[in-house]
């Protein structure tokens, strides 16, 4: 497939990046800057992402947005969703979203989300607020394919890639070690297993290590 990796030289979008192109997929990298040292096998577009255009991204297969707003700028994550619902209407391409873990429920009946409980950081409530308020315009969006795929309470940029984890839906899951958690290698698997074989089309999910 042609995949079109939104933030492809971020955190997470480093990892995306390398699975797709380690299982031979087509990748090019959506970025304001290209990096020095770039990715081999790995084109790349140059655009912010606010000027990409139904254009750019036609011959998309796949486009996975692992855009991550600034500090103070947090309502962005809702613009970028609104911009990206834009040029996706009615298109063929398939809109994979990196998510956040504040917004999954932390009990059964769904009615308090991670970031609204007393022990989430209060540093990082503003940025899974607006993830949040993102996914909920994503949800109510028309005439898009889209996949929004939540990590762990903990998402390990030095995690080991097991290539093992455990689906759910909208609750935040426990290992069978008590934790919550999941390596950015094997989120990155998920996110792959997806695109390859589509089982949450306009769904919200999550993962975590088994």
């Amino acid at each position: 497939m042609k995949i079109g990796i939104i933030g492809a030289t971020g955190h997470v979008g480093r990892f995306i990046t390398n699975e797709a192109l380690r299982r031979k997929h087509e990748v090019v990298g959506i970025v304001r800057n290209v990096p020095e040292e770039t990715t081999p096998g790995l084109t790349y577009l140059q655009k912010d992402l606010f000027n990409l255009t139904s254009a750019d991204i036609a011959d998309f297969d796949v486009l996975v947005d692992s855009y991550n707003a600034p500090e103070n700028e947090e309502n962005l994550h809702v613009a970028t969703m609104k911009h990206l619902v834009g040029i996706l209407q009615d298109a063929d391409t398939r809109l994979l979203v990196v998510g956040g873990a504040g917004s999954l429920y932390v009990d059964n009946k769904l009615q308090t989300k991670l970031y609204e409980t007393d022990d989430f950081p209060a540093d990082f409530k503003a940025t899974a607020a607006n993830m949040s308020a993102a996914l909920d315009y994503l949800r109510n969006a028309k005439n898009v394919r889209w996949t929004y795929l939540s990590p762990s309470k903990d998402f390990l940029v030095n995690g080991a890639r097991t290539g093992r984890y455990k689906v759910g839906q909208e609750q935040l899951l426990i290992g069978k070690y008590g934790k919550s958690e999941i390596s950015m290698a094997d989120y990155a698997i998920a996110m792959l297993d997806e695109i390859e074989e589509p089982e949450h089309q306009q769904q919200r999910f999550t993962v975590c290590a088994d």
